[in-house]
């Protein structure tokens, strides 16, 4: 027997004695999810005992080096624990920011005091973070941001405002982008900066959406003072930080669009359209719509698994997160559209308990903002144009 044989077993047998029956079961709600940090709260005793068992374990973050509180696995040890999680619908004990964004970008350009002070705290699901990029005025056009950070003896001063800060009024730090030289280019003089959210001059506003709820908000600052041992990377080539975090993002984000441990469309279908003598789903139509897309679903699982053992070879692409971005954003929508369309005129309801107050329809509201965050699609297809295809004029 292999060395990764023998893992694969081990991880077999410790998922199933210690991964409680209640954490193999679909998200109920986004309330249902444990995002850690200062004020975090467990939705359940089974929640809390799966968070502490991988944390203790080092399995919040299974290939981060185990000085930071990760696993210290190998990329095959990595993709087999992924793949034992998901042969029993394993939750993942921890959603972060921290995890899917910045602790990249700190492990690449973080200096040692960095790593050591950020890093165990998000693997032990101790701070949660959130992300400074959009601005009213710079979103697809993020390079045009005007937050600035003033030099002010050890500390820079912070005065501007961001939007779309996904669960800022909940985060306990934020990684920002700000302009520490006016005077540069445009993708110049940016710097990539990390502060308290507790700090005096930072507010945070939520903004409703069509769906009737919203993650994202508008957070401002005025006058916040934030020390310079604070920016991550060089001063004035944030862009540099920016653009690395913005490849994980994108694949973070692309991830939308696997199916995870939800039941598959088919059976979702089949409670309210019913099957026929044969046992298929008793509309051809919606059965060749769904045929199609979970072929499409596992040629993305597909790409996602391949896209990692690339990176981790250090063969990856650069701009292969917004192919990746772009298709797993689509393909959610093509889920919701299908969702909708299975479940009929009750697919419509907005307030009731039978529909888990409208729980599909503003599912299905909130994808329309998929191919906006996180870069929209057209500027993922441009970026797929130009730097894969090297199509002449992109």
């Amino acid at each position: 027997m292999s060395d990764l044989e023998q893992f694969r077993r081990e991880t077999r047998a410790w998922l199933e004695a210690n991964c409680p029956p209640e954490m193999r079961k679909p998200v109920a709600s986004d309330d249902d999810v444990f995002w850690g940090g200062r004020n975090t709260k467990f939705s359940s005793e089974a929640q809390k005992v799966w968070f502490e068992r991988m944390r203790d374990k080092g399995w919040t973050v299974p290939d981060w080096p185990t000085q930071y509180g990760g696993g210290g696995l190998d990329p095959a040890e990595a993709k087999v624990l992924r793949e034992e999680m998901a042969a029993i619908n394993a939750r993942p004990p921890l959603s972060s920011f921290g995890i899917w964004m910045l602790g990249p970008a700190l492990l690449k350009y973080g200096s040692d005091a960095q790593k050591a002070e950020h890093l165990p705290k998000i693997t032990a699901g101790l701070i949660r973070w959130c992300q400074g990029y959009s601005e009213p005025n710079a979103g697809s056009d993020l390079a045009s941001l005007q937050t600035r950070a003033e030099s002010d003896g050890d500390d820079y001063v912070i005065t501007g405002q961001k939007i779309w800060t996904s669960y800022a009024n909940y985060a306990d730090w934020i990684f920002c982008l700000v302009r520490t030289d006016p005077t540069a280019k445009k993708h110049d003089g940016i710097s990539f900066i990390l502060f308290d959210m507790a700090s005096k001059g930072v507010s945070t506003k939520p903004i409703l959406l069509i769906s009737g709820k919203s993650p994202f908000c508008e957070t401002f600052f005025d006058g916040v003072r934030v020390p310079k041992s604070h920016v991550v990377g060089t001063v004035n080539r944030g862009w540099d930080v920016a653009k690395y975090l913005l490849q994980h993002e994108r694949a973070m984000i692309s991830g939308m669009g696997e199916r995870g441990g939800g039941r598959p469309l088919g059976q979702v279908a089949a409670a309210t359209v019913g099957s026929d003598a044969q046992g298929r789903l008793d509309d051809p139509i919606l059965r060749g719509e769904i045929a199609r897309f979970e072929v499409d679903e596992a040629a993305l699982a597909c790409a996602a698994e391949r896209a990692v053992d690339l990176a981790k070879a250090g063969q990856g692409h650069p701009a292969f997160s917004s192919a990746m971005k772009y298709y797993g954003t689509e393909l959610n929508k093509r889920r919701y559209e299908i969702l909708m369309s299975a479940g009929g005129i009750d697919a419509l309801e907005w307030e009731s308990p039978r529909s888990k107050e409208g729980a599909r329809a503003r599912d299905w509201l909130r994808t329309k903002a998929n191919s906006i965050e996180g870069g929209t699609s057209e500027v993922m297809l441009g970026i797929v144009a130009k730097r894969i295809l090297d199509l002449p004029g992109a």
